[in-house]
């Protein structure tokens, strides 16, 4: 009897300890590129690249930023493993490009989601401030299948020219993470937010959040826009967390070969983060 007991107290001990084990996950944050005329670098000439790069790096969830019908389209054929979420940022249905999140539903469950408006009233259809486009913020709430861990992802795209837009909808996004996640949640945010590290667009999220570039075990410093190869490249791109256990193993740009001179004219972001 003694021997049974020990062995069912172990077998406890193995299960706790398990239960409190840190979880991994690996994300994408990445602007896939509208479906302009982009002559040899058209989405018709890197699609294939993207999906190289999808299959060699394996995500377990990621944000994409200007993504368009026929993008999708081919992403839900090749991975199929994968679930999409995410609306047309013009209408709230298909039109326009689509802040899309796509996670791996044979380890994650989607347990909630929406989109809201970057602009003064975000739960409607609308243009922000000084912005030149309609903007948005696509999130989810995923649970890890095994472990039934849960955290938030947030994936937004703040305009290219609106200062005043990029300013308040750093504001916004902030604010909706508080309303939507609360104070103790696991959240990421990733995106294009067209500014540099250094910009005081992203102060008031650096002080209420971490960057993974800044304090991932391993990090390279590499650019995230590289303009097909006309301009100089840098730092756009950027991904944040918060959660009192969650820390970040390790940020890389991804400037690989995956079968095309350009995959995108901004490179994939890649965070490996634990819960």
């Amino acid at each position: 009897m003694k021997r049974i007991f020990t062995v069912l107290l172990l077998a406890l001990m193995v299960g706790s300890v398990t239960a409190k084990s840190p979880i991994e996950f690996r994300m994408l944050s990445y602007n896939i590129r509208t479906l302009a005329d982009d002559g040899a670098n058209s989405w018709k000439f890197r699609r294939h690249a993207t999906q190289n790069m999808l299959n060699e790096h394996k995500p377990d969830f990621f944000g994409l930023q200007e993504a368009m019908g026929a993008h999708l389209e081919y992403l839900d054929q090749m991975f199929p493993q994968y679930k999409r979420v995410g609306v047309g940022r013009d209408d709230g249905k298909m039109k326009g490009e689509v802040m899309a999140i796509y996670y791996n539903a044979e380890r994650l469950d989607l347990l909630d989601s929406g989109t809201f408006w970057l602009s003064t009233t975000p739960d409607k259809v609308t243009q922000g401030w000084d912005a030149a486009c309609f903007r948005t913020t696509t999130w989810v709430l995923l649970r890890d299948k095994e472990s039934r861990k849960k955290f938030y992802f947030f994936n937004t795209h703040l305009d290219h020219r609106g200062r005043t837009a990029q300013t308040e909808s750093v504001k916004l996004i902030i604010e909706k993470i508080k309303e939507i996640a609360g104070e103790r949640a696991t959240v990421i945010l990733g995106g294009d937010f067209n500014v540099t590290p250094d910009d005081e667009v992203l102060a008031p999220l650096s002080d209420f959040m971490q960057e993974a570039r800044t304090t991932a075990t391993q990090a390279d410093d590499k650019g995230t826009y590289n303009g097909w190869g006309s301009v100089r490249k840098s730092v756009i791109d950027h991904v944040f967390y918060r959660g009192r256990k969650a820390t970040c193993h390790s940020y890389r740009i991804l400037d690989g070969d995956y079968g095309a001179p350009y995959i995108s004219d901004h490179y994939p972001v890649e965070v490996v983060l634990t819960f």
